[in-house]
């Protein structure tokens, strides 16, 4: 089904914008606060109704007025462009405190515009509104629904509407389901939003110097080799007595719903601090050995890296070389675009790994020899391999069967492992083997 165009929510700060995007939205993207200014990057989501698909898109509080702050230009710049190649708008007000001079600027900054728009008067519900209502006839919209997004109520109303403003004929081309997924993860500021920005190739994320820019975790496609892959850009997360106020906590719950349903985690790591963190080892071992997710770890800055740094963080590696030496690392600098071009062929290549299929036949001799070249035992008793089989891929799950499950321990589990490494060399790729008694039923 083709995508008929792009509708844009627009308003000033805390109308409820985000509340009504995760309404409508088939997955909670956009954080909400009771305070202003918690959306800062866009979110987009591919969204139908009644049979039409559309793209539509969270902005953040929109500021026609230029600032001094350079990160608050920046976000505004990014807004009025979103805005402007938008096929319809969705202008939302806040009938609680009725017409302010800022809604009306933006009105008048939207009629401009020249393009279909819906007045949408949010928090109907509240007996203010009731009384407010008047007064957005001012604005000059002939589209004006009230709603309550907080309670649901008139949402279908708004979408019936936007539905009959969008274009007839298609503007945009059908977007492909994404092959698979791929998660930005790291400390604050660590460059995740400029390398999401040299990948995609434009200024999509907001990058700041200011620590925690990025509030929501985000995505873009990008079609590499004529296959299209999801990017996941995410909020730093840091050590939970690092985290200040009601807001981070969210951001966090954000990155870690994102890391769940990516396929793919590129870890980003400050090479200019010349250390590894323990909180960047926990994010890599949660997704790597929890969640079974492919893995890719990148040394930001590493036109700040100097010798004597180098050589403190290769024995940081050391220390950690048991995990370390399942994935592939890569030097980049974002800001010189230093092996920047190597990421993407890096990407595709464990994802061949990470769902790579085997032989079943092969794979069972395979383990056969090497048990039968180094026995195992357990108290004396020989432990036995019936049969291995894959029973998935991404990630890879082999699935054992033995004479005693309760005999295989990691250390007997990682033996196999190594084994399939060996010969398939599964750089980044997790593996995850299963035992089973060779009497139970499967």
């Amino acid at each position: 089904m083709k995508i008929r165009g792009s509708v844009v929510i627009v308003g000033r700060m805390n109308v409820g914008k985000s509340t009504f995007f995760n309404r409508v939205s088939t997955d909670v993207k956009s954080i909400t606060m009771d305070y202003e200014g918690v959306t800062r990057d866009f979110i987009k989501e591919d969204t139908e109704w009644r049979g039409v698909r559309f793209n539509l898109v969270d902005s953040g509080g929109i500021h026609l007025r230029k600032s001094q702050d350079p990160l608050f230009e920046l976000i505004r710049s990014k807004v009025l462009s979103v805005i402007e190649s938008a096929d319809v708008i969705i202008f939302m007000v806040d009938g609680t405190v009725g017409l302010l001079p800022e809604d009306r600027e933006i009105a008048t900054y939207l009629h401009k515009l020249k393009k279909p728009c819906v007045l949408v008067i949010n928090k109907s519900d509240n007996k203010k509104t009731d009384e407010n209502l008047h007064e957005f006839d001012r604005l000059g919209f002939s589209n004006i629904i009230a709603i309550s997004a907080e309670h649901a109520r008139g949402i279908e109303d708004v979408l019936d509407a936007v539905v009959g403003l969008l274009p007839e004929k298609s503007l945009l081309k059908p977007e492909e389901k994404p092959s698979f997924k791929v998660m930005l993860l790291g400390k604050p500021n660590v460059g995740k939003s400029s390398l999401m920005n040299a990948l995609l190739n434009e200024e999509r994320a907001i990058v700041s110097e200011v620590a925690g820019t990025t509030r929501e975790a985000f995505s873009e496609p990008i079609t590499f080799y004529k296959e299209v892959i999801e990017l996941i850009d995410t909020p730093g997360i840091r050590r939970k007595r690092a985290v200040e106020g009601d807001l981070e906590p969210l951001m966090v719950k954000s990155s870690f719903q994102a890391l769940k349903k990516s396929d793919i985690i590129l870890l980003l790591i400050d090479g200019a601090s010349h250390t590894l963190v323990d909180q960047e080892l926990k994010l890599a071992f949660y997704g790597f050995t929890e969640h079974y997710k492919a893995f890719i770890l990148l040394i930001n800055k590493e036109d700040l890296m100097t010798e004597t740094g180098k050589l403190d963080l290769e024995r940081c590696f050391e220390e950690y070389e048991h995990f370390l030496k399942k994935v592939p690392i890569l030097n980049i600098s974002c800001k010189t675009g230093k092996n920047i071009g190597r990421i993407m062929p890096l990407v595709s290549k464990v994802w061949k790994k990470y769902s790579f299929e085997f032989d079943n036949s092969k794979i069972n001799r395979l383990f056969v020899s090497s048990l039968a070249k180094k026995p195992l035992f357990h108290n004396k008793e020989h432990l036995r391999v019936y049969e291995v089989r894959q029973v998935r891929t991404a990630p890879i799950v082999i699935q054992m069967i033995v004479n005693e499950p309760d005999w295989f321990e990691q250390s007997q589990l990682g033996f196999f492992e190594n084994i399939l490494r060996a010969e398939y060399d599964l750089v980044g790729a997790p593996v995850k083997i299963v035992v089973r008694k060779h009497k139970d039923k499967f």
